[in-house]
């Protein structure tokens, strides 16, 4: 990934870095050192810098910032820092950036009379609400799914560590897969408490016409009518909904990178450049959000209808779908949509790790902690 070195060192915050001793220059050791690691780096000064004071090189009327002389150290607290906020980045741009997608979709789960296909879900909306309309709703799907995916993405690695040092070395590679599902339905848990408060505000915004524009008036009015416990009426389904998804997510990724990197990539990974593996890593995301589409829709159903109505039951959504609605209605919409929204995520995702100097995600088994002499 071709990042200019003055941007990079300028704009990388000092926060992500560990606490570690600073490291001085540059030795030939570290150039070979493990590619977990970031090399250390010298601090930047600007050739047109007519002086520097300390740790800031000022010229031509602007002040540089160095890039900080300390490394990430892999699973330290500001690993998973980093991760944290790629996670952020990653579900909550991708998500907001389908709002239009997601809209049509939702309606189509609760209206399908009306909202007959793709095409003609958009051609309703835009004549009903305008292009203004194809992003209601868009505030609740960006702060929601940004701290669901602080969460998905930061304790996602902070479990698969935990679990693969409870193994130990042999059986963290051996059962390396199921390492992956156990990690993700793990953070899953936990990142759905955080996505469920707006995802409820969202469903009503989105599909309820009249109901509130946005955010600002739609929380007060679902509070009002349901109460604080409304908010959370959809985190069973969305358990439901999520978990197998995240667990495809992120244990067929892995597989997928692995076997990529394994069989069609002949060069090893830590040899690739950074472009390749971004490439990598979004192939990887793409395949397995197939795969977490077709898993997690007959719960994706679920949430939408039992959001949409008041005081309504799975029960009545099965009743009222049938078991064949709930595996296939809005099916191929959010096939495209899931696909696509999963390879731009570990796209992204993966891509800050670079932006901080981290290793792309996948390609091996998970690091377990060294055994004790």
């Amino acid at each position: 990934m071709a990042i200019s070195e003055e941007f990079r060192q300028s704009l990388v915050p000092s926060f992500l870095y560990s606490s570690t001793k600073p490291l001085s220059g540059f030795d030939k050791s570290s150039m070979n050192a493990n590619h977990n690691h970031v090399m250390p780096r010298p601090p930047y000064v600007s050739p047109s810098s007519k002086y520097s004071t300390g740790d800031a090189a000022i010229g031509s009327g602007r002040i540089l910032i160095p890039a900080p002389k300390e490394k990430i150290e892999m699973y330290s607290p500001a690993f998973y820092g980093a991760c944290t906020m790629g996670g952020i980045l990653s579900c909550g741009l991708t998500h907001t950036g389908v709002t239009p997608l997601d809209l049509v979709k939702c309606n189509m789960q609760i209206d399908p009379a009306k909202y007959k296909s793709i095409s003609s879900g958009f051609g309703v909306l835009l004549r009903e609400q305008g292009a203004k309309g194809l992003y209601k709703g868009w505030v609740p799907t960006l702060l929601g799914y940004s701290a669901q995916g602080a969460c998905k993405f930061g304790f996602y690695e902070f479990f698969k560590k935990y679990y693969s040092d409870l193994a130990g070395p042999e059986y963290a590679s051996k059962y390396k897969t199921l390492i992956y599902l156990v990690g993700s339905a793990s953070a899953e848990v936990i990142a759905d408490v955080a996505l469920c408060p707006m995802e409820a505000v969202k469903v009503r915004v989105q599909t309820q016409p009249g109901f509130a524009r946005g955010l600002s008036d739609g929380l007060p009015k679902f509070l009002q009518a349901e109460g604080f416990g409304g908010l959370y009426k959809g985190v069973v389904p969305l358990w439901g909904r999520q978990i197998p998804y995240t667990m495809m997510k992120f244990a067929s990724f892995e597989t997928i990178v692995e076997l990529l990197y394994k069989h069609a990539i002949p060069t090893p990974k830590d040899k690739c450049s950074k472009t390749l593996q971004l490439g990598v890593s979004f192939a990887g995301g793409y395949i397995a959000g197939v795969f977490c589409a077709v898993v997690s829709h007959p719960a994706d159903n679920l949430v939408s209808f039992l959001n949409n109505a008041k005081g309504a039951t799975v029960g009545d959504a099965v009743k009222k779908m049938g078991l064949w609605g709930l595996f296939t209605r809005g099916l191929p919409l959010r096939i495209v949509m899931i696909g696509t929204l999963t390879g731009a995520q570990w796209g992204i995702y993966d891509a800050f790790k670079v932006f901080v100097g981290l290793p792309t995600t996948g390609g091996g088994a998970p690091t377990p902690a060294p055994a004790k002499k």
